[in-house]
């Protein structure tokens, strides 16, 4: 019995030792940046599943090639912000303001974006599929849309339901 208690502690002992050695990546997942003000702030390449950016200023800030999907940016303001290859699938785009915001080859399939706000955006290659937007910011996206997105092989004015 001796035997077995010394064995398990030694297990246990060299699993935690073990962990301790693997290499930490940042995760920004699930975190809350509700009402901040981030302006200019770099989240390029990160995971930001889930986070919530809810009424945050997000000016002239890069989340360039970030996972955001399911992230909430109610009310978010994007007056330039850098959104460009960005996976926003199934994101709350809600009263966002869009104002100059890249959002090239982006993915926004099922994005929730009703009151959001659209103004000199750029989407060449974005993927709008199923994403609920007001009448009069889809006729000015399809006034601009073109390209086909790299990631998902649809076209911009499909996925938006342009004429």
């Amino acid at each position: 019995m001796l035997t077995k208690s010394i064995f398990i502690r030694t297990f246990v002992f060299l699993v935690c030792s073990f962990l301790v050695l693997l290499p930490i990546s940042e995760v920004n997942a699930f975190i809350d940046y509700g009402k901040q003000t981030l302006v200019g702030e770099d989240f390029s390449n990160s995971d930001l599943k889930g986070a919530t950016f809810y009424l945050t200023d997000l000016q002239d800030a890069n989340l360039s090639s970030s996972d955001l999907e399911g992230a909430s940016l109610f009310g978010a303001k994007l007056l330039n912000t850098n959104l460009s290859n960005a996976n926003l699938r199934n994101a709350t785009l809600d009263s966002a303001v869009f104002e100059g915001t890249d959002l090239t080859n982006t993915t926004l399939e099922d994005a929730f974006a009703f009151n959001a706000s659209f103004k000199d955006v750029k989407i060449k290659g974005t993927d709008f599929t199923n994403v609920v937007i007001s009448r009069v910011d889809l006729d000015y996206l399809c006034s601009i849309a073109e390209g086909i997105n790299p990631l998902t092989g649809r076209e911009t004015r499909n996925t938006l339901g342009c004429n």
